[in-house]
């Protein structure tokens, strides 16, 4: 069901007014912007990397193509994807919160990437490009910071081209029960700690464990994808279903 402005959401496992969530999870994203990349290693033990990896071998990016790294943070996927479409391609690194889309910038302008990189600040729920533009869209550890899941995924449906490809790499649900136990004792107990260590920021990181809960599970989201127009939708679990890889298409 989507949420509106009218109803209330979720922010980790406090309940929200749903017109507050975004500006709340600006917050958060604010406050761990300078750090993002040194507590992403830190807290997968560098595994999101290979998470990463695959997610752009999935996508099959070929020179001349335009590619949305959405919710593209510090632009990990988007650097990959500037070497794949070449100088006749273009990437474009959107994400709504401005902190971290100032140190994507930064950080890719820093390694020398220019020429076919785009910075936008867009919210993925109404997203400001024309039907039919994107060869690929990928949406890498952002959706489910999203208020209205539903609204985003029908917004990226729309600007898909026809035979283009969606990827959303998300945290979602462990397959076995011992996983399961392991991961939320290191997620309610560790990652906070580690957040406070080395971030300096406890509250941000125990958001953050809580809202990979609440995110919609492997065939939940599989079937949001569908009712969004996607088409031929699957997933692929790794790490045990820790993080999930769901493709889908548009035709």
């Amino acid at each position: 069901m989507s949420e509106d402005s009218s109803k209330s959401t979720h922010f980790g496992y406090k309940t929200v007014d749903a017109a507050k969530k975004a500006e709340m999870v600006a917050g958060v994203f604010h406050s761990v912007a300078t750090r993002y990349d040194i507590m992403n290693d830190v807290l997968s033990f560098g595994i999101h990397r290979l998470w990463k990896r695959f997610t752009i071998e999935c996508a099959g990016a070929r020179p001349g193509m335009k590619v949305l790294d959405l919710a593209g943070g510090t632009g990990d996927l988007t650097a990959k994807f500037s070497h794949l479409v070449g100088d006749t391609g273009e990437v474009i690194l959107a994400d709504i919160n401005d902190s971290m889309l100032k140190v994507g910038r930064s950080k890719l302008r820093d390694k020398g990437f220019v020429g076919n990189i785009s910075y936008v600040q867009a919210n993925a729920e109404a997203l400001p490009f024309p039907d039919n533009t994107f060869d690929i869209i990928t949406i890498a550890f952002g959706l489910r910071n999203v208020t209205d899941k539903d609204a985003a995924l029908r917004s990226m449906q729309r600007v898909l081209k026809p035979g283009g490809k969606l990827l959303v790499l998300e945290f979602s649900k462990p397959q076995h029960a011992i996983m399961n136990k392991a991961y939320d004792l290191y997620s309610f107990k560790m990652l906070p700690l580690i957040g406070k260590l080395v971030a300096h920021d406890a509250d941000s990181y125990e958001y953050l464990a809580e809202s990979i809960r609440m995110h919609p599970d492997q065939e939940t989201l599989k079937g949001m994808m569908e009712n969004a127009g996607l088409e031929q939708v699957d997933y692929i679990n790794m790490t045990d279903g820790i993080v999930a890889l769901h493709r889908g298409y548009k035709f």
